[in-house]
């Protein structure tokens, strides 16, 4: 780390312990490497770590500084990416490979140093290099400054971490190649709580362990939810009882109660879980919303004194492919008062429409052909030789990045939903400091639509609407909540609608936004915002780290082609 980056960095770590006397540098040591798991009768090599899936749970208090460090003993390269941490002025530290840093190369290691500052709830970190996702994640859990008694919530007698992802039979490294090689039909296994398949998948008669949450009548526990799968959203529900969602990607929302979760890639929910049922066993199910994959554990009532020969009630599950329940999951979240919630913005400076959408295009004469994804008419290129934020950081982005390309703040004329006819480049917005920016995403309002989980690094966002069809300004704008609406980092825009957000561009840097779901990321529905320095030292990007990982000779492992 550079000598201003250092000063910045204990600057802000004794500024933090100085706030109330106890915050701390919290230290992690990540060693990923190449593990053999056994699941549906097949030993499948995956990359891990610490040989954990998922990876460990992180836990810090607010305003506490981290440090992590990475030692790569796996043969790709990747990255750490802080999934919702807002790394204000440490741009460097977001860990998007390509975007801002270079992978971390195999037999290498790096660390990462930031402060989790003005942020309470449940983030997520993963891997940003291809589909190393799948089986490099973990929680990341943020607890108020002042203790579990200041939750603007009763006090849990428990918090639960609750990781959903899909087992892939095979090594994600193998499906990002056949990913670009164009071959996208492949699908999960299972999907998985906490790593377990559960005892609805089973191989020549062998049962796969389920995930168990034993709980006490009475007691109320804090279930901390992350979507960390590559494909799908996921219905979650538990027979017999309700939710109450608490917050959402580490943002109070007022308390909703709801048998039902939806959540998509790259969200997390925090819900209130009351054990008020009969003593007994209840299945907690996630569904795929859109693929024939599910997962199951059960809840067990006084463990101590449990039957296992008792009947294990299961919900009533959404269909496949029914959508109302998600829109209005998401629609029904608002945000709570609290000290550390933001005004909504009144003024808009920058109005964005993004066309976001599939389509098929064909090489080779015709003879290859496979999926592309898109925003405006763009597939998005990852740059193959320097990060973004460095050319950016050094102002040479136009000269070192030849595929680079100003990103339409309007759909082209003439754009055809899915017409197979799309341009590649390195498409960013540059943006002034403190420029406010207003977006609306529209998935293809056609009947072969689609949602998709919209990710924006380095900022949260207000969510001020959504709808059905194809967005009409007139008519829409009057729907906008700009009294209370949602404080998210990931947004799922609806199958067949739209979603409007709207963000300060406070935070100088180069950040991505992109879709989470991955076959969509790794061909292309994806652009960067480049974000001016402010005028004053506290609002200027310092230098990058000092061992911050060279591109010279290595495997990137790209996200995009």
């Amino acid at each position: 780390m550079g000598a201003i980056g250092v000063a910045l960095f204990l600057a802000v770590a004794l500024a933090a312990t100085s706030g109330g006397g106890d915050a701390v540098i919290v230290e992690h040591t990540f060693v990923v490497s190449q593990i053999k798991l056994r699941y549906l009768c097949n030993d499948t090599l995956v990359t891990l770590v610490n040989g954990q899936l998922p990876g460990p749970a992180i836990e810090v208090t607010e305003g506490d500084s981290l440090v992590v460090h990475v030692i790569n003993k796996s043969p790709s390269g990747l990255t750490i990416h802080w999934h919702g941490v807002k790394q204000q002025l440490n741009c460097w530290a977001d860990g998007a490979g390509m975007i801002t840093q270079c992978p971390i190369q195999p037999n290498k290691n790096f660390t990462y140093r930031f402060n989790v500052r003005g942020q309470e709830g449940t983030l997520w970190w993963h891997a940003h290099v291809g589909c190393l996702r799948a089986t490099i994640h973990g929680a990341l859990l943020i607890r108020p400054r002042s203790g579990p008694n200041s939750y603007p919530f009763p006090r849990p007698h428990k918090e639960i971490p609750i990781v959903i992802g899909e087992w892939l039979g095979m090594d994600p490294i193998k499906l990002e190649t056949r990913i670009q090689s164009s071959i996208l039909s492949d699908e999960p296994l299972s999907a998985t709580i906490n790593g377990k398949l559960g005892d609805a998948n089973n191989c020549s008669g062998v049962i796969e362990d389920n995930y168990i949450l034993n709980v006490e009548q009475g007691k109320t526990y804090l279930l901390r939810i992350v979507n960390a799968a590559l494909h799908s959203e996921y219905y979650v529900k538990i027979a017999g009882h309700t939710f109450t969602v608490v917050a959402a990607d580490a943002n109070y929302v007022k308390p909703y109660t709801t048998d039902i979760i939806a959540i998509a890639p790259g969200e997390t929910l925090d819900a209130l879980l009351v054990a008020d049922a009969s003593p007994g066993r209840y299945y907690i199910v996630a569904n795929s919303k859109s693929m024939r994959v599910k997962t199951r554990g059960i809840v067990y009532y006084n463990p101590s004194k449990r039957s296992d020969d008792t009947q294990v009630m299961e919900p009533d599950m959404p269909g496949k492919d029914d959508a109302a329940a998600s829109f209005y999951f998401h629609g029904n979240l608002t945000s709570l008062p609290h000290p550390l919630a933001q005004p909504v913005p009144a003024n808009v400076d920058e109005q964005l429409f993004m066309a976001i959408d599939t389509t098929h295009m064909c090489r080779e004469g015709g003879s290859v052909c496979g999926l592309v994804s898109r925003m405006n008419n763009i597939s998005f290129q990852l740059p193959p030789r320097i990060p973004l934020l460095k050319a950016h950081y050094y102002h040479n982005v136009s000269s070192s990045v030849s595929t680079l390309q100003e990103f339409p703040s309007i759909i082209p004329p003439g754009l055809v939903y899915n017409d197979g006819q799309t341009s590649k480049a390195t498409s960013v917005r540059r943006l002034r400091y403190n420029t406010t920016v207003e977006i609306v995403f529209q998935c293809p309002p056609v009947m072969y639509s689609y949602s998709n989980p919209m990710h924006l690094h380095g900022h949260d966002f207000f969510v001020l609407a959504q709808g059905h069809g194809k967005y009409d300004a007139d008519k829409d704008m009057q729907t906008y909540n700009l009294v209370d609406p949602p404080v998210r980092n990931t947004i799922l825009v609806p199958v067949v609608g739209w979603t409007v957000i709207r963000f300060i561009a406070s935070n100088p840097g180069v950040w991505f936004l992109h879709c989470h779901y991955e076959k969509h990321a790794s061909s292309g529905m994806a652009m960067a915002f480049m974000v001016e320095n402010g005028p004053t030292l506290d609002s200027t990007l310092p230098p990058p780290p000092s061992d911050y990982p060279s591109c010279d000779d290595q495997n990137n492992g790209l996200e995009f082609e």
